[in-house]
């Protein structure tokens, strides 16, 4: 089922929230370690601009959906809400907020995905 686009483009922002969370621990991780920056992926906009369905004509008979891309995330700077004497800019609410929202993307996703494949299920079956 992998071969019907919402179900790739599902598993892509399954693999961006995935990377996303491992930031977010890295940085609460590392709240007490004096000169670290604390560190944010691109927006899935962005990821979703590399990743965008085009077609490739293989052969002049057919066309072939390009499949497989590697998408690339770069870990950009926030904005941090406050700079310890450190030099640390882990802020432990912010990081809290961003764990939050990235378990309520995740739970969305996934009950989309799950109605999509009721609905492609339900017209298999007739």
């Amino acid at each position: 089922m992998s071969d019907l686009y919402l179900f790739g483009l599902s598993s892509t922002r399954a693999d961006w929230l995935s990377q996303r969370q491992a930031v977010v621990a890295e940085n609460v991780a590392n709240a007490n370690t004096p000169g670290y920056r604390a560190k944010d992926v691109s927006a899935f906009s962005t990821v979703l601009e590399t990743t965008k369905l085009d077609l490739a004509a293989s052969s002049a008979n057919h066309l072939v959906a390009s499949a497989g891309r590697e998408f690339g995330v770069d870990a950009a700077r926030q904005t941090p809400w406050d700079v310890t004497h450190s030099g640390n800019s882990v802020s432990l609410e912010q990081e809290m907020l961003k764990a939050g929202e990235i378990s309520r993307d995740y739970a969305l996703d996934t009950s989309i995905a799950k109605a999509f494949h009721r609905m492609y299920l339900s017209t298999l079956k007739g």
